[in-house]
């Protein structure tokens, strides 16, 4: 069975808020998972460049806003279920906090998760 629509809306959960994926618009590697919010999606799509929610700080965060490690929105789309959002960015810097352009650098070897070198 094929759906045919058109438009959706963004799914937000109980505490408001929509998981993001932010991917490498070039390599297509996955960069991170962070929240949104209604108004951080806005100010995203307005200001071109990534506005997550931190659930830990209650407040809006400008991705890269001290450390200069900003993410370019190149374009954003919604999966099928309207519940995830996918932004194809462009990285300046490391996108994980640890310094590592991506967060994703633990690999599954031997029963064990081992940090992996994961350099652009």
């Amino acid at each position: 069975m094929t759906l045919d629509v058109d438009t959706i809306s963004p799914r937000w959960n109980a505490q408001g808020l929509i998981p993001a994926v932010a991917q490498d618009a070039t390599s297509g590697e996955v960069l991170m998972l962070a929240w949104m919010n209604e108004k951080a999606l806005k100010l995203t799509l307005a200001e071109g460049r990534a506005v997550y929610w931190s659930r830990s700080r209650s407040a809006l965060w400008r991705k890269g806003e001290t450390s200069g490690h900003i993410q370019r929105l190149v374009d954003i789309k919604l999966d099928c279920d309207g519940d995830t959002l996918l932004l194809r960015v462009e990285q300046t810097g490391a996108a994980c906090h640890t310094g590592r352009y991506s967060c994703f650098f633990y690999e599954h070897t031997e029963g064990s998760w081992v940090a992996q070198d994961n350099s652009p």
